[in-house]
């Protein structure tokens, strides 16, 4: 009787947590992002213009606020493709955030991260943007993207206040939140999708499917915490991003779907990324035993300074992330982890985790996408962010990988104002160099000796939790 009271108090606990986060950051998603007309937007290696003087409130709302006469109808018209490219790319992303009411974590009560799950939450999306380099390739953007225009989001952000107050209601009762449902969309008819659109829609929702909250999702919560178990982590704790990169290594690792043989991911060792470990790990046999090259997603955790980040590294990062083959960066303010994506000026574009939805079942036919996809941009300056964070970068060839490696340890060289680069490239494997054996020879395991007294370091000292 004792254990049962307690899961409730959890689970009433759990729901005031999930009604504190969507008031606190439902009017974030509200305010309006202000973009500059006269510099450049990246977005994971992509470039936008916007091309005229002055600033323009909400990328979403811009059109309908800009055409006051004809005498502007060609700038407008200008300015606004941009603008329409720029929000399909944007939405395109998988958006991954804080979620309530899904299956029980095993070994706990929760049945929501709302509070504790950011940083896995930012992991989540890297990896998601990796995969759809690997599927999708860049070039992607999902066709109803520009479907969730002004109205859509203005709805999407009023039903949060509905549900908010719906939350509060069934906390205090202890009942199930009553789920407020999207209005459903329109797709297109199967008729006017050809063989390579119906090919990337399969894609696209396999992959947001591997990130589904259920036990059995590859890269679900659940999946990540049991393996954050491995590192000292529980269900609950705060995940550095450090210790999340080797999380998800595991994860690809240990992913058992046929379509996910042929990736794999590398974690730098000491701001070091050995060369050889990294073409071993692309050469190795695939489960079915058949030589082949595999892509790899390399995970490089840093510090851009000590207490503080030192604005020094300001161009290197934009300097990254203005590379086609960044898959972003794992960041974001102490105490708060931001998925970082892109940047104008001094300011980093970013997507928020930290608001709170509804659980939805991805093992379902057409289940609904709406929720995994950000509807707008938010920034933040270079100086507000925490120091501790893992860049990410895709190749999907051994050959990808050289020129990617000569490519950074360029602008490394030259953006580096310090007397060491932030990290490096280096020949040969990592136990030429008195480290721990070669990845691809460790125990059975999930982290071996070395990797757990790493980990340990990584959360304890040398890593700020985001």
């Amino acid at each position: 009787m004792e254990a049962t009271g307690t899961d409730e108090v959890e689970k009433i606990k759990s729901k005031f947590m999930s009604a504190w986060h969507n008031m606190k950051y439902s009017w974030v998603l509200k305010t309006k992002t202000y973009f500059s007309r006269n510099s450049p937007v990246f977005l994971l290696g992509k470039c936008y213009h916007f091309k005229t003087e002055g600033e323009y409130r909400a990328l979403h709302s811009f059109q309908s606020s800009s055409a006051a006469g004809s005498n502007f109808d060609n700038i407008n018209t200008e300015i606004s493709g941009n603008v329409e490219e720029f929000r399909r790319d944007f939405i395109s992303r998988i958006w991954l955030t804080y979620r309530e009411e899904f299956p029980q974590i095993k070994g706990s009560a929760l049945t929501t991260d709302c509070g504790w799950g950011c940083t896995l939450r930012t992991g989540q999306m890297l990896l998601a943007q990796g995969l759809m380099l690997h599927f999708l390739g860049r070039a992607w953007v999902w066709p109803e993207a520009l479907d969730m225009d002004s109205s859509d989001s203005e709805s999407w952000t009023s039903s949060t206040v509905r549900k908010l107050t719906a939350s509060f209601e069934a906390s205090l009762t202890a009942e199930r939140e009553p789920r407020i449902l999207s209005r459903p969309r329109r797709r297109p008819a199967s008729s006017d999708w050809d063989v390579t659109e119906m090919r990337n829609e399969v894609y696209h929702r396999k992959i947001i499917s591997w990130f589904g909250d259920s036990p059995l999702a590859a890269f679900g919560l659940h999946q990540l915490v049991e393996y954050g178990k491995k590192s000292g982590k529980m269900a609950g704790d705060w995940y550095g991003p450090a210790v999340v990169a080797h999380i998800l290594r595991k994860a690809v690792e240990e992913a058992r779907d046929p379509e996910l043989q042929g990736v794999t991911v590398y974690v730098a060792q000491d701001c070091t990324v050995y060369s050889s470990d990294v073409i071993d790990r692309q050469c190795s046999f695939l489960d079915s035993g058949k030589a082949g090259t595999k892509a790899v997603i390399i995970l490089v955790p840093v510090r851009l300074g000590g207490e503080r980040t030192n604005t020094d590294y300001l161009e290197f990062v934009k300097g990254i992330l203005s590379l086609e083959y960044c898959v972003g960066i794992i960041g974001g303010k102490p105490k708060q982890s931001y998925y970082f994506a892109g940047f104008q000026d001094d300011s980093l574009i970013y997507m928020d985790p930290h608001y709170c939805q509804s659980f939805v079942d991805v093992s379902i036919k057409d289940f609904p996408l709406e929720s995994f996809h950000c509807p707008s941009p938010k920034k933040m300056s270079f100086k507000k962010m925490d120091p501790s964070c893992t860049i990410g970068f895709y190749c999907r060839t051994v050959q990808d990988f050289e020129k990617a490696s000569e490519e950074i340890t360029k602008m490394l060289n030259s953006s580096s104002k310090e007397k060491y680069p932030l990290f490096t490239f280096v020949k040969g494997h990592s136990r030429d160099y008195d480290f721990a054996s070669s990845p691809l020879h460790e125990e059975n395991d999930l982290f071996s000796e070395d990797e757990k007294r790493r980990l340990k370091r990584f959360s304890a000292e040398e890593f700020v939790l985001l």
